[in-house]
């Protein structure tokens, strides 16, 4: 607000509606929004958090024997406006879009009570067991998404009908923590708030496949999936 002379007529600040004022900031100005989203990862407490040593702990407890590291660029806090589809992310595996390592964890947990109205994440329940999932990495026909938006996997429909769906309402406060292969998609937020969630991920220096290429980031750090596992792209076999 200070930066573009928006006039600030917020109430005094509630933990509840921390982001107050944020749904007028962008219906004033949609690039706005891109702005905070891109700050709101660079806040000092935000990379604190990421990095407490219980993080560090309970990767241990899950992956016995690792080594674990922070993934670069593999953390943040999502802003899943109202009815913007455009940049949900559908049903994916991280590890396509992450890299770092084949047994990585995602860690994440809400800032806001997700409703039904405001679309839970969705989870393939033992899908992790399976292994990982051949994709797609260009855009379904008539999508403008690039990058790891744009990745979809391969027989979508046929591989999803396999796994229980679970999306469980949580409130601030709680963690799910995610095996780098857990489909899961984003849900669809039907409600007149933003639905901020916080994530970051953990990786294991020490597992064979990561090891192997050297820890490398996908596409958040610049690298072509399709380099390092030409074996996952379904692209290639057309």
């Amino acid at each position: 607000m200070k930066r573009h002379g928006v006039v600030d007529t917020r109430a005094p600040f509630s933990a509840k509606q921390f982001d107050e004022g944020y749904q007028s900031l962008i219906a004033h100005d949609r690039a706005y929004g891109g702005e905070v989203y891109d700050a709101v990862k660079q806040i000092p407490a935000f990379i604190r958090l990421l990095a407490d040593p219980r993080h560090e702990m309970l990767f241990q407890l899950l992956r016995p024997h690792s080594i674990p590291g922070v993934a670069a660029g593999g953390y943040g806090i999502r802003i899943d406006n109202p009815s913007e589809d455009r940049f949900r992310a559908e049903w994916h595996q991280d590890y396509p879009a992450q890299l770092r390592s084949l047994d990585g964890l995602v860690f994440w947990s809400p800032l806001v009570q997700i409703t039904a109205e405001l679309g839970p994440v969705q989870f393939c329940r033992g899908s992790h067991a399976d292994g990982a999932v051949p994709v797609l990495t260009k855009g379904k026909h008539g999508s403008d998404r690039h990058g790891a938006y744009a990745l979809h996997l391969k027989d979508e429909a046929s591989l999803l009908d396999r796994y229980e769906k679970l999306a469980p309402l949580t409130s601030p406060g709680d963690l799910i923590v995610v095996d780098f292969l857990t489909l899961h998609a984003s849900g669809f937020n039907r409600s007149n708030r933003s639905r901020w969630s916080l994530q970051f991920r953990y990786f294991n220096f020490d597992e064979p496949t990561g090891l192997a290429h050297g820890w490398k980031g996908s596409f958040a750090a610049g690298v072509d999936f399709k380099l390092i596992h030409p074996e996952l792209c379904a692209d290639l076999d057309y």
